[in-house]
């Protein structure tokens, strides 16, 4: 995968990083703005599938969010904020779905990091197995 993405998807596009920050070619967990004043804004996103949708000691949710935060933190940042993109199949229960969220929320408030938007689409029944969360996480090194 890694050498399809080196050597198909990166070459695809020219402008892959901000000034001197980690971009698209570099094949981080995720890239970093510099602000010119020895910070950086680190983002970084993840799309999530799982099946089961629930296990032992956790859920798609929780998936999501846990490793959204640790893909900044690895790059040294302190995590800030997350945004979600929920796509959900038609007919996915709603009580699964709140359960869902409300792990996301738990782990968002333990670690004190803010959802500060998303997104929520259903597609028609068939056309996806459950539910797949996108999370696009932002952190700052200091």
């Amino acid at each position: 995968m890694l050498e399809f993405l080196e050597k198909k998807l990166a070459p695809t596009f020219s402008l892959t990083r901000v000034m001197n920050g980690l971009g698209l070619s570099d094949m981080e967990d995720g890239s970093t703005i510099p602000l010119g004043d020895e910070r950086e804004v680190v983002i970084s996103i993840d799309s999530y599938t799982v099946k089961p949708l629930f296990f032992p000691g956790g859920d798609i949710g929780k998936l999501a969010i846990c490793g959204s935060i640790n893909d900044v933190a690895v790059m040294g940042a302190i995590p800030l904020a997350i945004l979600d993109a929920i796509v959900v199949e038609e007919g996915f229960e709603v009580k699964k779905l709140q359960k869902i969220l409300e792990s996301m929320e738990k782990v968002l408030t333990e670690e004190k990091v803010a959802l500060i938007g998303g997104d929520l689409k259903v597609v028609p029944k068939g056309e996806l197995d459950g539910v797949v969360i996108t999370t696009a996480s932002i952190g700052i090194v200091e």
